[in-house]
């Protein structure tokens, strides 16, 4: 039998925010941290509009992050702030990795500013193509129908 060390109840790296998220998310998160014997959720907050998951691999986190954004589209921001400094005299850090799905996808039509666009991508910029005219156009995440 192999001997885990198991982290301290409040030991963590960093913290995965999830928000407006669907089942399918959350199954895909908790499968990800299942494949991981070097990875725990040490506290879970739910939240109204989603949950935070204190969890003990800031590589793993920012690692979940990207696929999270690949595989479902929506909003992804990565922070991090300094915590402490070790015995050495060496910053150490804490991250934030929120993943927000939008509620468009690719492919959606929707009215922007008058015009009927469909949603070509939906990432930092989002790129749609004018309905009448053809034209591909930027949309600002703040002209998208709430």
């Amino acid at each position: 039998m192999i001997k885990m060390n198991l982290p301290r109840a409040d030991y963590y790296q960093g913290i995965l925010q999830l928000r407006d998220v669907n089942d399918e998310i959350v199954s895909f998160v908790r499968n990800q941290i299942k494949k991981r014997s070097d990875v725990a959720v040490t506290k879970t907050i739910k939240l109204s509009d989603g949950f935070d998951l204190y969890i003990t691999s800031q590589k793993f986190i920012r690692m979940l992050g990207k696929k999270l954004k690949d595989s479902f589209g929506g909003e992804l921001k990565i922070s991090s702030r300094l915590h402490t400094k070790s015995r050495t005299g060496k910053d150490l850090y804490r991250v934030n990795v929120l993943f927000r799905l939008s509620k468009y996808k690719k492919g959606d039509i929707i009215p922007v500013r008058g015009d009927r666009v469909r949603l070509i991508r939906i990432g930092k910029r989002i790129f749609a193509r004018n309905m009448k005219t053809g034209k591909k156009v930027t949309i600002r995440s703040i002209d998208l129908p709430r």
